[in-house]
């Protein structure tokens, strides 16, 4: 895509190093369980930091949950001391207030290292069960200086401090959300999920360098059912694509790409509708990135 936003120079010899800091969950495709696989299939070595464990998703009705909150400073520690380097920190569902410090801790100790923010906090004008009003107070800190945001709708209001405003925005309300986004201190935000009724799905990306008026409109077809965890998929393949040298509208083009096929997939798992969207078979989508 001409006049794209290029946020990263891939030397293709180079495997770049990015932590991963997301929640782990036993069961169901979401968080590190995607990150992992699919940011090594785009050529990167991930990094994981898990935020908290889960013994599954938050869609089921039982589920066990731990904040590793008192030994992330301990785990960083252990990092610093063997000289780990990192050139990306890609940030996603956070346990606690406090992990909002230790992702500010790696962004001074790795300056260099792009700053990927998933503001994962909500889908559907609701709240996931374990975030509190603390916590998402505290993920707005994450948007000042971050190089990408990449909020679906309900956590752009939560940030903004506007109310839910449905998935049906036009053009006008789209560019008041992707403006106050980028009035928090974002340089560039990937805004997800707007659905007009008319078979397409609309994500917007924006850069403060350019503007609103100069975002970008990047449609795909919209399939006839939802799955859980698209989001999560989402986020690690447009990460990925950028950590293979992909500008940024181009890598939301790609990451959509990738969830609509996948989510076409997953229709022939079983529990799919619990379980959540089965990308393995598209890996290879990702890795052609970097061949």
């Amino acid at each position: 895509m001409t006049d794209d936003v290029m946020l990263y120079d891939r030397d293709p010899r180079y495997i770049p190093r990015v932590a991963a800091v997301h929640d782990m969950c036993g069961y169901g495709k979401c968080s590190l369980t995607a990150a992992i696989p699919i940011l090594s299939a785009a050529g990167c070595d991930v990094c994981p930091v898990p935020t908290a464990l889960f013994s599954a998703h938050t869609r089921y009705a039982v589920f066990t949950f731990h904040d590793t909150t008192d030994i992330l400073n301990g785990y960083l520690d252990a990092w610093r001391k063997e000289n780990v380097d990192l050139d990306g920190v890609y940030s996603g569902f956070l346990g606690s207030p406090d992990q909002v410090a230790i992702i500010q801790r790696l962004y001074r100790e790795y300056p260099h290292a792009l700053r990927l923010v998933d503001p994962v906090m909500g889908d559907g004008g609701e709240l996931y069960p374990t975030y509190t009003p603390e916590l998402c107070e505290a993920m707005g800190a994450l948007a000042n200086g971050a190089d990408v945001l990449m909020p679906n709708l309900t956590e752009a209001a939560i940030l903004t401090g506007r109310r839910y405003p449905g998935r049906n925005l036009d053009d006008a309300a789209v560019d008041g959300l992707l403006g106050a986004l980028l009035d928090m201190g974002v340089r560039n935000v990937v805004l997800k999920g707007i659905d007009r009724g008319d078979g397409l799905i609309r994500n917007y990306v924006a850069s403060a360098s350019t503007g609103v008026s100069a975002k970008r409109e990047l449609a795909h077809e919209k399939l006839p059912y939802m799955t859980h965890g698209t989001g999560d998929a989402f986020a690690s393949a447009l990460c990925g694509a950028v950590m293979a040298g992909r500008g940024l509208a181009e890598s939301a083009y790609i990451a959509g790409e990738f969830v609509r096929h996948a989510m076409a997939s997953t229709l022939n798992q079983p529990h799919y509708e619990e379980r959540g969207v089965s990308f393995e078979l598209n890996l290879a989508e990702l890795t052609s990135l970097v061949r």
